[in-house]
């Protein structure tokens, strides 16, 4: 029997909790990209107008935008990723090569991101201490969480 009934305490289920839906990776992607006004958003990622309203209401509220007015009448805003917002880019980098190789099969890719040495970025991780590559294997967990291991809960 497990010692307890919660789930795993993960940062990944955390994260996702702020930007797991998928409008705000959406709203993350067009700020990122410079569309942070809010037609611009509901043009280009194709959400409802109160979805999206309160999608951004997150976002900021979570720290990850800021809203600027940028005309005062009417009033409408800007929103703009904050270091949290754009510390998300590498992550939308990631999705979106995956989402190249295996959901539309490498063929007939709908953007490319170029670095600023005027190649195609291709998202890797490395080790911040050795520079290698990371792959699977040469991974291990170590749970931080007492009463956790790999497997699970420890037993009561």
């Amino acid at each position: 029997m497990a010692a307890t009934k919660d789930p795993r305490p993960c940062s990944i289920a955390d994260a996702l909790a702020v930007v797991g839906e998928k409008y705000s990776l959406l709203v993350l992607r067009e700020v990122c990209l410079g569309n942070g006004r809010f037609d611009q958003l509901v043009r280009n990622i194709g959400a409802p107008r109160d979805v999206l309203a309160a999608r951004l209401r997150r976002l900021v509220d979570a720290g990850l935008l800021t809203k600027r007015a940028y005309q005062e009448r009417p009033q409408r805003f800007e929103y703009r990723a904050t270091r949290a917002g754009l510390d998300l880019e590498p992550v939308l980098m990631s999705l979106m090569a995956w989402g190249d190789r295996h959901v539309r099969g490498g063929d007939d890719r709908p953007m490319v991101i170029e670095h600023s040495c005027g190649s195609e970025l291709l998202p890797v991780v490395t080790c911040a201490a050795c520079g290698g590559e990371v792959h699977h294997e040469d991974l291990t967990a170590h749970p931080q969480v007492p009463g956790w291991t790999v497997k699970g809960p420890t037993a009561a």
